[in-house]
């Protein structure tokens, strides 16, 4: 594992050395399922929530990883590079990014940088370079996006994974013209998907948050130390992972969790005799 976390700031990147030491580089440039891995159509990255360490119980339905919220928990964000190639990651929680809680498109956000198979845990918000305060389970009229007056993406954690940009030789012929088409493609899309992301932010200030409905709060102060490296990222990330957060009973409403699996419910069912029978004899038959 790398001995640095670093993350990058328009055209650097800063580098926490945090605990054993980490790099973490931010940057910013103009049915159920049985692990928490949030699913990906590839191994490359992959994204965890984690409480005390362990990762949540996921629920994957109509195209949406779900994970059940635990009321006043404190979590983590566990992301993984399983590449040779160093990546920056745009991380958004409750559409805030973790490192200075603005509200961006994923290309303007400002990034942490996974080294080359490196896994790095997020514990919460930057809130100096030297300290972070806790990601806690909580309300929406108590959660910090509420506080920033920001509610319109409350419940949801994205994480989107840019490669870093290759250099291109000064004496190396000029790209093919199929790739200048698909590169066209690549900022149309990005100039898209950018408006959509301010029209959405313009439209959901001003909902009212409600008690009960997950969203994450600001913590306890911890140490979580940072510097600034050098990274160019590519203009489109290549992958982004998401879920969304739900307490239980929520879960329920939506047809996540069926309803029968809470303990009230199985307490109903409870009859205490089955079918009539016997008691089992090890010695017969011998």
């Amino acid at each position: 594992m790398n001995p640095y976390h670093a993350f990058r700031i328009v055209g650097l990147a800063l580098i926490s050395v945090f605990g054993s030491g980490a790099i973490i580089a931010l940057t910013a440039a103009s049915g159920r399922a049985e692990a928490c891995k949030i699913p990906a159509p590839s191994p490359a990255y992959s994204m965890e929530v984690l409480v005390d360490g362990r990762p949540l119980a996921a629920y994957s339905t109509r195209g949406t990883t779900y994970v059940e919220a635990l009321k006043g928990r404190e979590y983590a964000i566990r992301l993984t590079n399983r590449t040779g190639e160093r990546v920056a990651v745009a991380l958004a929680v409750d559409g805030l990014n973790s490192i200075d809680a603005k509200h961006t498109s994923s290309r303007d956000a400002r990034k942490w940088i996974l080294a080359p198979w490196e896994t790095v845990t997020l514990s919460g918000w930057q809130t100096s370079s030297g300290t972070a305060r806790r990601f806690v389970f909580t309300s929406e009229s108590k959660s910090y996006g509420s506080w920033l007056g920001q509610t319109s993406d409350l419940g949801v954690i994205s994480a989107a994974f840019y490669r870093e940009a290759r250099r291109m030789d000064p004496i190396s012929p000029a790209p093919e013209p199929m790739r200048m088409q698909e590169l066209d493609k690549r900022d149309s899309g990005r100039a898209l998907n950018d408006d959509a992301s301010k029209e959405k932010s313009a439209s959901g200030m001003a909902r009212a948050p409600k008690d009960e409905l997950a969203a994450t709060g600001i913590g306890r102060e911890i140490e979580h130390v940072v510097r600034q490296v050098d990274f160019d990222e590519e203009d489109s990330p290549a992958q982004i992972l998401s879920v969304r957060y739900e307490y239980r009973d929520a879960l329920v409403r939506l047809g996540i969790i069926p309803a029968g699996d809470d303990a009230l419910t199985r307490r109903e069912r409870a009859r205490g005799f089955v079918e009539p029978g016997f008691a089992p004899d090890p010695f017969r038959g011998r």
